[in-house]
């Protein structure tokens, strides 16, 4: 037997739950903003990136060997995860070693990994 889809099939407008709602809500641009960040966590490879630098903070020539990739597709990768506020980078001499922003980017991270476990 079919299930019928869950569809209203009154054409009631709730005003008052639809402006409370509305002054709830983050503005466009807010939203638009999370969405961006959100993608981050879209690519493998950014997520191979952001796991590695949850142990402990990496250049990008040790990043490029622990996921066999070239520098250039990691600086890639890592210049991304910078503008989305994701991982900083410390110069030390020549090299420059980078990890995870704050606490927040190690959160969403974890978190993420709590919710497919479930």
């Amino acid at each position: 037997m079919r299930e019928k889809p869950l569809v209203c099939d009154a054409t009631i407008i709730h005003e008052d739950v639809v402006a409370r709602v509305r002054s709830a809500m983050p503005d466009g641009d807010k939203l638009y903003t999370l969405a961006n960040l959100y993608k981050m966590f879209a690519d493998g490879t950014r997520l191979k990136i952001l796991s590695a630098l949850a142990c402990e903070p990496m250049c990008v020539c040790d990043l490029a060997a622990l996921l066999d990739m070239t520098v250039s597709a990691i600086s890639h990768q890592l210049k991304s995860l910078r503008l989305a506020n994701l991982v900083k980078y410390e110069r030390q001499g020549k090299i420059v070693y980078y990890s995870l922003a704050d606490c927040h980017a190690r959160e969403i991270f974890e978190m993420g990994f709590e919710h497919i476990m479930e």
